[in-house]
């Protein structure tokens, strides 16, 4: 595959490397990038995780129809495939056609991993409709715990003390919150079905904290964020067919006219913006894990997707009026410590790789002035 120096616009190439290969870059559009990456993950986590309970909250009651709207805004991804090729105004170094460098095994991989995501969003759509989404968002804490720990097996993340610290906090706030689910269920729910809707959106952390690694491993093959888009329109295709599928066996399609009509509690216009809204959001929130992976590195972007969590708890107390508890409240705090601690560690770990880098530079013009002195002498 051709190197990344003739992507000039958006690419984010510095020095001719490709992004990902480099540590700390000084390129103003990685920066750039990397905020407008981060802004569309808080809005989109937090706004499509609100948007999915307000549907089940006032009437909605199809949980194909909610795992359909998390991968059916897939078009929206053109723009940011498109917009760059269009603008792009350099005759010396012009951008390739949007999918012209997808190879066929980019495709496959692409398509796998939209399978997985497919099926994810279902198990999130199954634990949305039976739990509060201030105890959903602390269960998706979990997925730090899995992320870490497949992040080491898949592409050899180093545990250090405080990551593991994080997981081990994250991992008793969530033991915390199962404890004290009694108190928690919403009005109509059975205690069988809060639990399924527990083990669901654990399930749903687990499979998300697969997908982190893979698509890391998976953007090595990458070298520009355009590409990164482009993968990430197969594989939201890819999850949309397992939706479509579900929707037509289930009466998926006849189930949202009928909610339209008669169900939902706050008219057709409040539904149909309810789902247009949420088609919006979701693509904002992948389009924020996917470029923060690939700008940084996976497990950063689980622990930035963590760090949003508590948003979404305190979201769900002021909207829905969610009960905080002293259990949730303790949970939402370990959750907060184990968060802070892995920051914490990425702080020592970066200021240790710049000291250590600053060391070598330092020997290495140390030894060059040895030789300089050495050939003079000669």
């Amino acid at each position: 595959m051709e190197k990344s120096e003739n992507f000039p616009c958006f690419s984010l190439m510095s020095n001719n490397n490709p992004i990902n290969n480099v540590k700390k870059p000084t390129d103003v559009r990685y920066w750039v990038v990397l905020i407008i990456t981060y802004i569309g993950l808080f809005v989109g986590s937090i706004a499509s995780s609100l948007l999915s309970r307000f549907y089940f909250v006032h009437g909605g009651s199809s949980r194909w129809v909610s795992t359909w709207v998390q991968s059916a805004g897939f078009p929206v991804l053109l723009i940011p495939i498109y917009i760059p090729y269009f603008f792009n105004k350099s005759k010396q170094n012009p951008m390739p056609k949007p999918f012209s460098l997808f190879t066929k095994q980019l495709l496959l991989i692409s398509i796998s991993i939209g399978l997985i995501v497919g099926f994810s969003n279902f198990l999130f759509s199954w634990g949305t409709s039976y739990l509060p989404v201030s105890t959903e968002s602390l269960l998706l804490s979990t997925q730090l715990a899995f992320n870490l720990i497949l992040s080491v097996i898949l592409v050899k993340q180093r545990v250090t003390f405080f990551n593991l610290t994080a997981v081990v906090l994250i991992t008793l706030s969530s033991i915390l919150l199962a404890l004290g689910s009694s108190h928690d269920r919403p009005k109509g729910t059975s205690q069988g079905q809060y639990f399924m809707g527990f083990f669901a959106i654990l399930g749903a952390g687990l499979i998300f904290a697969i997908y982190l690694p893979l698509v890391e491993i998976a953007y090595k093959k990458i070298h520009s964020y355009e590409m990164v888009m482009e993968m990430q329109l197969v594989m939201q295709t890819a999850a949309q067919v397992i939706a479509i599928v579900g929707m037509a066996t289930d009466g998926g399609y006849e189930d949202m006219v009928t909610e339209s009509k008669a169900k939902f509690d706050r008219g057709r216009v409040a539904y149909g913006l309810t789902i247009g809204f949420t088609l919006i959001t979701w693509q904002m929130s992948f389009m924020g894990t996917a470029g923060l992976v690939y700008l940084t590195k996976s497990l950063t972007g689980g622990v930035c997707m963590t760090a949003l969590l508590p948003m979404n708890v305190f979201g769900g107390v002021l909207a829905f009026g969610d009960k905080f508890g002293g259990n949730k409240a303790i949970s939402t705090l370990l959750c907060i410590w184990g968060f802070c601690s892995y920051v914490y560690g990425e702080y020592i770990k970066t200021k240790e790789e710049k000291e250590d880098l600053m060391k070598r530079n330092v020997e290495m013009a140390d030894m060059k002035e040895d030789e300089h002195t050495l050939c003079n002498v000669a």
